[in-house]
């Protein structure tokens, strides 16, 4: 796979400082049931990187100790480290919100069969992946049946009440766009989305996240092999926003590998670039240190969380920015 960090280091990005820290987002492994085209963290079965139960228990303890209101769980497939239901019922009891960043596909392995109900008892946020609402594009980038699985999946969480108004059991979907191009404009293909799944399904949902693909990884290596790198860096800096700027997910989140060590965001860490500081600032370094006004450290791939209407873990930043990514409303159709 070819290294995309030598390519993103020189940059003229804005700097940032962080504000007070309000999200702990914690990858739990890299072991994953797919491997995914778009995967920024290179993820997949064959992955051993899994958090020890030493470092999983400084987790509640963070969040006590910061008085953090979210804990934002990942991978991977998070659900398929051995800790996860404990750590979920941990947070729960502390009166988190906890989120599930999860493929869906994940509900059909051996010894998932009564995840969905576990994650409606702890009233769990679901995220979760959706590149489109067609099967061969879903499949295309996520692997062969991926898309059937989803669908099923995604049926069986409404059962649970998922998605569905006044339950209080959040389903939020994701886009990632097919290549190198911007996502669409997230409130129209919101609408689209909605439609198409309920129409044809009768699946519904809450929101729909549009997240731009970063030049790293997976992603970053298949640009560069096909040439496309610079080309994609530059639509990046071309739609450059400074208003997005002002709430980016670094300003209020930090990002814990499964070693518990800390970057500014979920890119970084897959980039090596660690939170800076003295020595390699660690999960339990939270327990007595605040980062607000902590210095953000910023490299070329930051342009993709500011370019058009903005990219975080939470979608679109500026949801009436434009975008000149008209070529990404059809790969998604």
């Amino acid at each position: 796979m070819h290294a995309t960090l030598p390519l993103l280091q020189a940059t003229e990005f804005p700097a940032l400082r962080r504000r007070a820290l309000e999200i702990l987002q914690v990858n739990l492994g890299y072991k994953c049931n797919m491997s995914c085209q778009h995967c920024h963290v290179n993820a997949g079965p064959s992955r051993t990187e899994m958090m020890d139960a030493e470092t999983l228990a400084l987790i509640p303890q963070v969040l006590a100790a910061r008085n953090l209101h979210t804990l934002d769980l990942t991978g991977g497939a998070p659900e398929l480290h051995e800790g996860f239901r404990d750590l979920v019922k941990a947070a729960r009891v502390q009166g988190c919100k906890v989120i599930d960043r999860c493929n869906l596909t994940i509900l059909f392995e051996p010894g998932q069969q009564d995840l969905a109900q576990f994650l409606a008892d702890n009233q769990v946020e679901i995220v979760a992946s959706l590149p489109c609402y067609s099967l061969e594009n879903v499949d295309k980038q996520r692997g062969k049946g991926a898309f059937d699985k989803s669908i099923l999946a995604l049926q069986q969480m409404n059962k649970l009440g998922y998605g569905v108004a006044g339950s209080g059991l959040v389903l939020n979907l994701v886009f990632n766009p097919q290549g190198a191009v911007l996502p669409p404009p997230q409130a129209a293909l919101e609408a689209d989305y909605k439609r198409e799944l309920f129409d044809h399904f009768g699946i519904v949902f809450n929101q729909l996240l549009a997240i731009a693909n970063m030049p790293i990884q997976r992603f970053g290596s298949m640009l560069i092999s096909k040439g496309q790198f610079n080309d994609y860096l530059r639509l990046l800096h071309e739609n450059f926003a400074a208003a997005n700027l002002d709430t980016v997910m670094c300003r209020n989140l930090v990002s814990v590998d499964w070693q518990g060590f800390l970057y500014d965001c979920d890119f970084n860490q897959q980039l090596g670039l660690a939170l800076p500081g003295n020595g390699r600032p660690h999960l339990r370094d939270l327990l007595n240190q605040d980062l607000q006004h902590h210095p953000i450290r910023v490299a070329d791939h930051c342009y993709g969380c500011t370019a058009g209407q903005g990219s975080s873990c939470g979608g679109a930043i500026n949801h009436t920015a434009a975008t000149p990514s008209h070529q990404a409303l059809k790969d998604a159709a």
